[in-house]
């Protein structure tokens, strides 16, 4: 978006909104679905599984003047990616506390909850403290983000994930992926395929 005097901006508010409603469209889709084998469908009622990602990813770093290969862009695909995954999360623990959690928590409950912890850590920028790992993740890069309110933004929405899960639990194991968007990126009329930088 742009503000009137012509400088451009990320809507973290409608990114966030469209998150939260995609989150609940996949989640009801888990019970439309169709499956190539029992076994994979069983999986999918038991966890719950979905795949809510982005696309064009390079198109964005194009219109905002960020280069492809930069510390810049990399922070601010960490940021969005963060923040998508998040509010996922903080979602499904609301739908939990309306639904119930995926069939499979109760018994991954502590594993499930050590994960969120690992990436609120991540999302603060923590390089220590990080549990059950044998190689600590790359945090959020705070100081390379080129909107530093979208690191707030990822903060927030793991902070919630977190506060909401312990409460809850979660409808979704897994909520979020980021496919190669190959071919599939030139029928979205993407300007960039993959998953750049």
């Amino acid at each position: 978006k742009e503000t009137p005097d012509g400088r451009k901006y990320f809507d973290v508010a409608a990114y966030e909104h469209a998150v939260r409603l995609w989150t609940i469209v996949l989640e009801v889709s888990v019970m439309m679905a169709q499956f190539p084998s029992k076994e994979i469908a069983q999986l999918s009622y038991e966890y719950r599984t979905l795949g809510l990602g982005y696309a064009n990813i390079g198109g964005l770093l194009m219109s905002s003047g960020i280069p492809y290969d930069s510390e810049a862009g990399r922070a601010l695909c960490g940021a969005l990616s963060a923040i998508m995954t998040g509010v996922c999360y903080a979602t499904s623990a609301e739908m939990a506390g309306e639904l119930g959690a995926f069939p499979g928590y109760k018994k991954n409950r502590d594993h499930m909850l050590r994960v969120i912890r690992n990436h609120r850590r991540a999302a603060h920028g923590s390089v220590t403290g990080y549990e059950g790992l044998s190689i600590n993740p790359v945090p959020l890069d705070h100081a390379n983000c080129p909107d530093p309110s979208l690191i707030e933004r990822a903060q927030i929405a793991w902070d919630d994930a977190m506060k909401k899960g312990e409460k809850h639990g979660y409808r979704n194991a897994q909520t979020t992926v980021i496919a190669p968007t190959g071919t599939i990126g030139l029928v979205m009329d993407c300007d960039t395929t993959g998953i750049e930088p």
